[in-house]
């Protein structure tokens, strides 16, 4: 947007008469107006005693409009006076936002200077027409040799990240940020405790990670409506770098912490509980959110949205809901991760709906050869742990149960190191070759011993 039509815009905003009414009654986390016909999403400010209070509009009972301000109500009165802000919800942008650290509203909370925005995003907008989507037919690189090999990403694809709490999603996070290829990375911490957003910054992401980011960041302290509006600011924010042209990564943790503050909102709203309490508004926010990510004519904002599954339990409606959404997903899991297997991800739960058009086929037939030496493994591993399982019996299971070692040290990886895509893909044909060299000089002895075998049961009869 240019400037000229940023004037535009202001000066409109300015002379739209601004809507006024009376606060009538304050429940929890709620206030109710009446004379205030703004609609739904509507900014308003709350003139109280203790001074501006910003709240959204978020649904109505009878002819009141029900009000979810953005902090505390300590202070408002009733027949305390509330102003409507004319005009959408807008952030505004620039390039200076790289390596900034954003609240909730677009707004800098860091040490930095001040951020004066080139043009302003509306934070709230429909996704990319589908028919005006090109198809992603190239690779991202995230870094990570597991995912970069087994379930490779391309530029434009959104994926999931599904984990129980403590399993290491934070610190992949991380990685993915600093190892990218990405030319801006956008990370938005929905609902993240305090005190491990500079854990995170410091720690995860590191100074080599933060150069290249835009971090917007909402604490689980503060009120639903910042806590959702923070992950729509993330994909305005990388909106605007889509469309100058830049492969965007948006890394959103969580979905979860965002579909619970939808809930809090849709159920202070009147909304009934469908599934385990969340409200139907919740599973409405998805398509609205995930969907505008996505590749354009310009450029591409790659998602990964990680999602807290409760009790590690990828079927939990939050997760399902986000699953049949998104264009693939990977799972981490406790029990590797209790193995100290790091990164924990579980290759035969985890699948890339784009990989097939993003890589090669000697890529793809490797992938696979792998993937099935692991799905093997899960189906012997307790009779081999048991010992019930002689070896030599089945030349396939002595393969996988050779070569698994080589497997599971090809999808570890440590949390400084960075695979390069040349690197992934040369390291898993070599892997895959080792798998198939082995099932051939199995195969071949089994097939040996069973043709003497019997030659000579018959001479000694």
């Amino acid at each position: 947007m240019n400037t000229f039509a940023d004037e535009i815009e202001r000066v409109t905003r300015l002379s739209t008469p601004a809507r006024i009414g009376a606060v009538a009654d304050v429940t929890g986390l709620t206030v109710r107006v009446s004379g205030l016909p703004a609609p739904i999403g509507t900014m308003c400010e709350i003139r109280s005693q203790s001074g501006l209070i910003e709240a959204q509009v978020v649904g109505f009972r009878e002819d009141e409009a029900v009000l979810m301000p953005l902090k505390d109500t300590l202070g408002v009165a009733r027949g305390d006076e509330v102003v409507s802000i004319p005009g959408e919800a807008r952030v505004g942008v620039c390039d200076e936002m790289v390596g900034r650290v954003l609240d909730g509203l677009g707004r800098a909370i860091d040490e930095g200077p001040r951020l004066h925005p080139t043009g302003y995003y509306p934070v709230y907008r429909p996704a990319p027409k589908a028919l005006l989507r090109p198809r992603i037919n190239e690779a991202i690189s995230t870094g990570i040799r597991a995912i970069d090999a087994m379930m490779t990403t391309g530029r434009g694809q959104r994926m999931g990240l599904f984990a129980g709490t403590g399993v290491g999603k934070s610190v992949l996070i991380g990685m993915v940020a600093r190892h990218t290829d990405a030319d801006v990375v956008v990370v938005a911490l929905v609902g993240e405790r305090g005190r491990e957003v500079n854990e995170f910054i410091e720690k995860d992401l590191g100074p080599q990670g933060r150069r290249k980011s835009v971090l917007v960041v909402s604490t689980s302290d503060e009120s639903p409506v910042i806590r959702v509006r923070a992950g729509f600011v993330a994909t305005a924010v990388a909106e605007y770098f889509r469309d100058r042209g830049k492969n965007v990564l948006l890394l959103m943790d969580s979905v979860t912490r965002l579909a619970m503050a939808q809930r809090q909102i849709g159920l202070a709203a009147g909304e009934p509980p469908a599934t385990k309490g969340y409200t139907p508004s919740v599973f409405a926010l998805f398509p609205q959110l995930l969907e505008r990510a996505g590749r354009t004519d310009r450029g591409s904002v790659t998602g990964f949205y990680s999602v807290l599954v409760e009790g590690d339990d990828i079927n939990d409606p939050i997760g399902d809901a986000v699953r049949g959404v998104l264009d693939g997903h990977v799972w981490l899991s406790r029990r590797l991760a209790s193995q100290s297997h790091y990164p924990a991800i579980s290759v035969t739960d985890s699948i890339s709906r784009v990989m097939p058009d993003v890589v090669d086929e000697q890529h793809l037939r490797a992938a696979r050869t792998v993937r099935q030496v692991l799905a093997t493994w899960n189906e012997i591993e307790d009779l081999v742990n048991i010992g019930a399982y002689a070896p030599g019996s089945n030349p396939q299971f002595d393969a996988v149960i050779q070569t698994r070692p080589q497997v599971m040290s090809f999808l570890q990886q440590a949390v400084a190191d960075r695979a390069s895509p040349a690197q992934v893909r040369e390291q898993l044909v070599a892997v895959a070759q080792l798998i198939e060299q082995t099932q051939q000089r199995l195969g071949g002895q089994h097939g040996r011993v069973q043709a003497v075998g019997p030659a000579k049961a018959g001479k000694k009869g």
